[in-house]
């Protein structure tokens, strides 16, 4: 069994997760001027390494009370987010086969929740 703390934890890391992903697209789009890190990378950019980097550290204290496998699957909610996120956020489109890459995900997570207990 699951405890709320670490559906917690899975929940804090998959948001940050998903917020990483769009503070690195929306750095990968900064003009030249704002690139301040070695020519490179925005603060946006620098903003989304942090947010990665969190989201580790926050899945290692999550594994401490879940198998690996169990954890790996969960985490995969994390490419339905972002979808969503690109959708909502930044305009751009989901097609038709996304969205049955989409139920594809979420009917494997599901799958695996259903049989945490076997």
């Amino acid at each position: 069994m699951v405890s709320p703390q670490t559906w917690l934890g899975f929940a804090t890391m998959v948001s940050l997760t998903i917020a990483a992903n769009l503070m690195l697209k929306v750095g990968a789009s900064a003009p030249a001027t704002e690139r301040i890190v070695l020519g490179v990378l925005s603060w946006k950019s620098v903003a989304g390494l942090t947010l990665f980097g969190c989201a580790g550290l926050l899945y290692a204290v999550v594994l401490r009370s879940v198998p690996l496998n169990l954890a790996q699957a969960f985490t995969a909610a994390q490419f339905v987010g972002v979808i969503f996120a690109a959708a909502f956020v930044l305009g751009e489109p989901i097609s038709p086969a996304r969205w049955v890459g989409i139920a594809c995900i979420c009917c494997g997570i599901a799958l695996v929740g259903a049989t945490t207990s076997s």
